[in-house]
């Protein structure tokens, strides 16, 4: 997930496992929450459709009051962290790492996470589970190198990375969703595959 020429990009895979099988493949972890916010939730799907709902309810009310005013992806970052330390206090926690992406009031993108214990941070990459290995330097390498990469190459580098991933997870599933925020673009895309190379696995040695 990473920002960039006053977007956010985002995405997520479409896999859910019970345990080491790979039962569910098209599942939805990606949710637009208005015109300004995209959240990815990662973990227990039982648990982000119970966020989802109540982000569902609170976007019905603020429709329902009509003053124009909406909650930007700042405040709904705020209020997941809220909602997930304060479940953390009971000892009952959501099992979640949540990433916010959108833009606030200003039109300025952000891009937010939070895990199941409330620990929050905004920053310019993030990336969670598996990916905050692999996937994090990667972008981190790209916007680096190119700050000013438009809507494709940040497509592209996601791409790339969920590749990798792919490669290097047993466990993972070549299927996922994009997610763009900008100015004038909230949207998820379908879902779609990277283009694999197996001719690589030729290439390691030393694991005979």
């Amino acid at each position: 997930k990473q920002w960039y020429q006053r977007r956010v990009a985002i995405t997520a895979g479409t896999l859910g496992s019970y345990g080491s099988l790979a039962r569910f493949r098209d599942i939805q972890r990606l949710m637009k929450v208005n015109d300004s916010t995209i959240i990815g939730g990662f973990g227990d799907y039982a648990d982000f459709q119970f966020l989802m709902k109540l982000l569902r309810q609170q976007t019905i009310d603020d429709e329902v009051v009509g003053d124009g005013v909406y909650r930007d992806a700042p405040a709904i970052h705020n209020w997941l962290r809220c909602v997930l330390y304060n479940r953390r206090t009971k000892f009952n926690p959501l099992w979640n790492t949540i990433v916010v992406a959108g833009k606030n009031y200003g039109g300025e993108p952000y891009l937010g996470y939070v895990d199941k214990i409330g620990v929050a941070f905004e920053e310019k990459t993030v990336a969670t589970g598996f990916g905050s290995y692999i996937a994090l330097p990667m972008m981190r390498k790209a916007m680096d190198e190119n700050p000013d990469m438009g809507v494709e190459e940040a497509k592209a580098v996601l791409k790339r990375c969920l590749r990798v991933l792919f490669y290097r997870d047993c466990r993972s599933l070549n299927r996922f969703q994009i997610g763009v925020v900008s100015a004038g673009e909230t949207s998820i895309s379908e879902p779609m595959s990277a283009d694999t190379d197996w001719s690589i696995g030729a290439n390691p040695s030393g694991y005979e």
